[in-house]
């Protein structure tokens, strides 16, 4: 089940809402649990279990780093728990990809295991990471109440999509949260806008990147569109989902932080990874970057690091070479930006917009790739290699056919629209008009959404890959 499907929005959500309100306030934790249980289970019933027992070993582990705090076994208990979480991620996410490059490597023919990968494993794992580490670093206490824990782990609005939401931020909300009329309509806001993001921008962006990867007649221009078109629909693709997750998280009383700040303003790569996916960056550099030495350790450790920290993140994105390269090659920009010219593309602001954009676009020409065979030809196709064309039919008839889309996606991308509304409603009458209007825009938006959906149109989960 996904949040951009009729099942969820019509069947799921109005029942989980009404029994969650209908409940008293010791069961409502309950209720969430079992109902993010059963969300889960819709597609893979099967590993609600390895979950559980993911929540199981990390409850008991926990409780036992706390036990023993300031002695060795609390280490000892943090680095199993570490192991098993790692080990769980590992085996189903990445146990094909090690033997497949070992029987390159060797000429062996050691047979796939063909794992089905768990949907939002490298979510909640993480999640459960953050969990115990924080225990060790007495950052927190070990949860008493298995439900508790439970809830956090499994709380379906970020369960399968993130943002990746650490204990720590949630803890209080977990056993004592403020529910109000005012947190709700913000969130019903915020999950429209996001849902709007992802069907009607990321979807119809989606459709034109399908198309392209059929077409024949490809030419360079024909590619940079294709590439800005792929850059537009995974971020309002996976913006629009953690929208959709902050807005039911209001809903339910919850306020987990924000996960996107317009990335494609930046004025350099160091900028735009402050800007995009803002939990996994902040996860990485708490969790890795930091604990290894960050930026006080001498230039070549502090290489080291960078490197490690973004093999890691290409890495965590899937298991295939393309998004190892996809890491190291921000890792590279990074260090660039830090030892060299980072002070420079403060001073020229156009330029530093410009460098982004040109080298963001060339990364998620390998990050959208099913191989790195796919990567090179697709960066190859940018600047023209095999003797393609500059032009051709194919990219005038799709730029005529998906222009105005794109151009409303960029703008929606940047934060003119929220300025231009701030600007506006400083304006009293504009203000009354507005505040009439908001709630027909909104009910228009979720209709336009769900005939969209209704009709049976291109819909995506883009993270089976994670």
């Amino acid at each position: 089940m996904v949040f951009s499907g009729i099942p969820f929005l019509y069947y799921f959500l109005p029942c989980v809402i009404l029994v969650y309100l209908a409940v008293p306030k010791r069961l409502k934790n309950t209720v969430l649990l079992l109902f993010s249980l059963l969300f889960y289970a819709w597609g893979e019933p099967k590993y609600v279990f390895l979950m559980m027992a993911t929540i199981a070993i990390n409850y008991g582990l926990a409780l036992l780093i706390e036990k023993c705090k300031g002695k060795p076994l609390s280490k000892l208990f943090m680095i199993v728990a570490t192991v098993i979480n790692l080990g769980f991620l590992g085996y189903f996410k990445y146990a094909d990809f090690f033997i497949a490059n070992f029987n390159r490597v060797t000429g062996l023919s050691a047979p796939l295991l063909h794992v089905v990968l768990p949907i939002g494993i490298s979510f909640y794992t993480f999640q459960t990471l953050s969990y115990v580490i924080d225990v060790y670093r007495s950052n927190t206490h070990a949860q008493k109440n298995p439900i508790t824990l439970a809830t956090y782990v499994v709380l379906f609005p970020q369960l399968i999509a993130g943002p990746i939401v650490r204990y720590v931020d949630v803890e209080r909300e977990l056993t004592n949260r403020e529910h109000s009329f005012e947190k709700v309509s913000q969130g019903i806001r915020r999950f429209i806008v996001g849902l709007s993001k992802k069907v009607l921008l990321a979807n119809t962006l989606g459709e034109f990147c399908t198309a392209f990867l059929a077409a024949g007649d490809k030419s360079v221009l024909f590619y940079w569109l294709y590439v800005f078109a792929y850059m537009l629909q995974v971020y309002f693709d996976f913006s629009g989902y953690s929208d959709m997750a902050i807005g039911l998280g209001k809903i339910f009383a919850f306020d987990f932080l924000e996960n996107f700040n317009y990335p494609f303003i930046s004025k350099s790569i160091s900028e735009f990874w402050r800007r995009w996916h803002m939990s996994l960056g902040s996860w990485f550099r708490d969790y890795v970057y930091i604990p290894m030495g960050g930026n006080r350790v001498r230039r070549g450790r502090m290489l080291f690091n960078i490197f490690t920290v973004w093999f890691l993140t290409g890495f965590w994105h899937g298991a295939e070479w393309n998004f190892i390269v996809w890491g190291l090659y921000f890792g590279v920009l990074l260090a660039l930006e830090k030892f060299f010219f980072g002070k420079t593309l403060e001073r020229f602001k156009t330029i530093g917009h410009i460098y982004v954009l040109f080298f963001v676009a060339i990364s998620f020409a390998i990050f959208g790739a099913g191989s790195m065979t796919e990567a090179i030809s697709h960066v190859g196709g940018m600047f023209g290699a095999g003797g393609l064309p500059m032009v051709s039919e194919g990219f005038w008839y799709y730029l005529k056919s998906y222009g105005v889309v794109m151009i409303i996606a960029i703008l929606a991308a940047t934060p003119l629209p929220k300025l231009l509304l701030e600007k506006c409603r400083k304006n009293k009458t504009v203000s009354a008009v507005w505040d009439v209007l908001e709630i027909p825009l909104l009910v228009c938006l979720l209709l336009l959404a769900t005939a969209y959906l209704a009709d049976g149109a291109f819909n995506p989960f883009l993270y089976f890959r994670f």
